[in-house]
């Protein structure tokens, strides 16, 4: 299906993540429209690629965990650790999965909406730094009706330089709505 709205709009996958990366944070930019999704889920089905993304443990419950599981969702815990008694951050929950799994591919948009933002989360560098595993640059171009896999960087722990590099990255894509659209006015 996904292949048939790629031929009806225009559209062709570029670039391809590598088979060899079994684990990595993979973020998505730019983040301006509901089409995203669509063409987001398209470029993952193309490239045939295992991607999840993860979800309060509390969406997971029947009925909506049948369709949550079935587009790749990971539940995370973040309730009282139970050796320490404190709550896991987000980042520490997320950053833990990569442990737990042989394979996991863990998709975040770090604009957080699809509104402008001039500021991006950054909760993507520091659950990639911990678990010492890359990022891999997606990405979703209206003006090339393209999508795809164009780089993977390993987390330095030089945090301006690798966001620079990020930021440098997605500088020229542009969305379904442009006027949304802003790379971290930080590292400009």
């Amino acid at each position: 299906m996904f292949k048939l709205i790629y031929k009806l709009f225009g559209w062709r996958v570029t670039h391809f993540l590598s088979d060899d990366i079994k684990k990595c944070v993979i973020i998505v930019a730019p983040h301006t429209s509901n089409w995203d999704f669509i063409f987001g889920m398209g470029t993952v089905k193309i490239m045939k690629l295992n991607q999840r993304f993860v979800i309060k443990k509390e969406w997971m419950r029947f009925p909506f965990s049948l369709l949550m599981k079935s587009l790749g969702a990971v539940p995370i815990d973040r309730n009282k650790n139970k050796a320490t008694g404190e709550k896991a951050s987000t980042v520490d929950a997320m950053a833990d999965l990569f442990s737990t799994h042989d394979e996991l591919r863990l998709v975040i948009t770090p604009e957080g909406t699809r509104s402008k933002v001039t500021k991006w989360k950054t909760g993507f560098y520091y659950v990639a730094l911990k678990a010492n595993v890359p990022i891999a640059l997606a990405f979703i171009n209206y003006e090339t009706k393209s999508c795809g896999i164009d780089k993977v960087i390993y987390p330095s722990g030089d945090y301006n330089k690798d966001m620079k590099q990020i930021m440098d990255f997605y500088k020229n894509m542009k969305g379904k709505n442009p006027e949304n659209f802003s790379v971290d006015e930080s590292f400009q």
